[in-house]
């Protein structure tokens, strides 16, 4: 049972389904992407408890995939703990990741990881003391509980404090609430280490595999392109294979983790961690011999994976552009006449200005000329109302 049925869980149904698994998709609405694909389909509040339960109970999955954060996580752990269904990675991962408090504890303070200063608050007051008593200007303010940049702006005076509580209050999941402060590092890039943990079909133990550094540029928090590979220095990426390691063994289970790290040098800070396919590394459908989803559902299923680059590539978000319940798509086939170029259309039922509608994925010799591909493709789709 898929919870969560976007387009990161949508190639993860169509990866489950290529090795006979059947698959049961839960969203918050209707015709969802992986929705579309699977064998069955409910729609519910994923924070509703009582919803959830009626559904997993009914259904009786042997399987939970979390595809989101804004799940009631209390629930799979409490079935998870009952042996109801096995929770992937697990049930705690999913927990501790719904909320940036619990999972930057973890890292920090369990496990001892670098990472930028911070603090949380629930109140304006408490934040302009936090700033003003050793976090400093620059800082970024985050909702405690968000995803895709909902909430988040980087603060960089006083002036703007009181207009940065309020977007972060509008963005959390749940309206208002805790806020997590952080200090700005000055970074050189950003990457995501896709993390596979998978069982060894030689010796039956839980293995740690990596992916090649993904880097990518982000508009308000959200992902809009993606390369692979991201070069790094030798020191830092092992070091980020370290972080990534200490991370995803702590959380435990199995499939794939998003990890993201802020380097600058041979420095590296531990940001944040998802327990799923990261959005970030859509570029793998192009880039890997088997992407992310693919690796995902063999690590669930205890089959091998393989992380190996098959060729450079970049991947570049075709967005919405226009607020219409229903839209009509152009110039595909012009998009798609370039050699070394594919794109992935969600099938959203609804577009918004800035809702991710598809994207254009690109293969070239390095990651920079994949990327200006990219680019070319996504900005060659056109997205428009239809009448």
């Amino acid at each position: 049972m898929l919870l969560g049925s976007g387009e990161l869980g949508k190639e993860v149904t169509i990866a489950l389904q290529r090795l006979g698994v059947e698959v049961i998709a839960v969203d918050r609405y209707e015709n969802a992407p992986a929705q579309q694909v699977a064998h069955r389909s409910h729609v519910v509040p994923m924070t509703d408890k009582e919803a959830l339960r009626r559904i997993i109970l009914a259904e009786k999955p042997d399987v939970i995939v979390p595809e989101i954060e804004a799940i009631a996580t209390d629930l799979l752990v409490e079935l998870e703990e009952a042996g109801v269904a096995r929770v992937i990675p697990t049930a705690r991962a999913a927990r501790l990741t719904m909320n940036r408090e619990g999972i930057r504890r973890l890292a920090a303070e369990t496990l001892g990881l670098p990472v930028s200063p911070y603090q949380f608050v629930d109140s304006l007051e408490a934040l302009g003391q936090a700033i003003n008593n050793g976090i400093g200007y620059p800082c970024v303010i985050k909702p405690v509980m968000s995803s895709s940049g909902k909430g988040q702006s980087v603060l960089k005076s006083a002036d703007d404090l009181e207009k940065a509580w309020v977007y972060a209050q509008e963005g959390g999941r749940t309206g208002k609430g805790r806020v997590i402060v952080e200090g700005f590092i000055n970074f050189d890039y950003e990457i995501t280490l896709l993390t596979v943990r998978y069982r060894d079909p030689h010796s039956g133990q839980i293995q740690t595999a990596f992916c090649e550094p993904i880097g990518h540029h982000q508009l308000d928090g959200d992902y809009i392109e993606s390369w692979q590979p991201h070069p790094m220095n030798p020191q830092a990426q092992e070091k980020a294979r370290d972080i990534a390691k200490a991370v995803t063994d702590s959380l435990g289970g199995m499939g794939v983790f998003g990890v993201e790290l802020f380097v600058a040098g041979e420095q590296v800070w531990f940001s944040e961690v998802s327990p799923r396919p990261h959005d970030t590394g859509m570029v793998t459908m192009i880039s890997q011999e088997q992407s992310e989803f693919e690796l995902h559902a063999r690590a669930l299923l205890g089959l091998p994976v393989n992380t190996r680059l098959r060729q450079p590539g970049a991947s570049s978000v075709i967005y919405g552009g226009v607020q219409a319940k229903a839209v009509k798509i152009a110039n595909v086939a012009q998009a798609l006449a370039e050699e070394g170029t594919d794109i992935r259309l969600f099938g959203k039922p609804e577009s918004f200005v800035k809702r991710r509608m598809g994207v254009a994925l690109a293969s070239a010799q390095d990651a920079q000329q994949a990327l200006e591909k990219a680019k070319r493709i996504s900005s060659t789709v056109t997205i428009s109302a239809a009448s």
